[in-house]
């Protein structure tokens, strides 16, 4: 949403223009982490809030040929999951005033830690992930392909 703002004749933009639409987070990305190249569903869920899942990874198999599963995961439950469907984010909501997403977690499968994540648009197709852990952040970038 933009606001225009005219005063004593000069007009002035407020807010950010293309900000406002929660739903911009929405598509599949493409990034590359610790080695590991794949690709990201960013989805809304029925009750508004954004999940991200891994729906492709490219050195999906092992080296005896079997799919690689989520071993590192610290809820035993869910090391099992194949590699290429491991939830990285859940119930994530998106801040209009700040035009992030964040108020979750991220999973981070390649050590098997869960952080604090804030998501903001570097560029309208460059999404900057960041996860911290007791005041200490690393950021990665995902790039939307769809």
């Amino acid at each position: 949403m933009c606001i225009l703002l005219c005063l004593s004749g000069q007009c002035f933009a407020a807010g950010v223009c293309d900000g406002g639409d929660g739903d911009r987070i929405v598509g599949i990305y493409s990034t590359e982490y610790e080695g590991e190249e794949s690709r990201i569903s960013i989805f809304k869920e029925e009750d508004g809030t954004y999940s991200a899942r891994v729906v492709w990874v490219k050195n999906k198999y092992d080296g005896n040929g079997n799919v690689r599963m989520d071993e590192k995961n610290p809820d035993k439950s869910r090391r099992n999951v194949p590699c290429d469907e491991i939830v990285l984010i859940e119930n994530m909501s998106y801040n209009a005033d700040r035009d992030t997403w964040g108020n979750a977690k991220v999973y981070d499968p390649t050590r098997g830690i869960r952080a604090n994540v804030n998501c903001s648009f570097e560029t309208p197709a460059r999404l900057k992930v960041r996860g911290t852990v007791m005041g200490i952040g690393m950021s990665v970038y995902w790039d939307k392909i769809e």
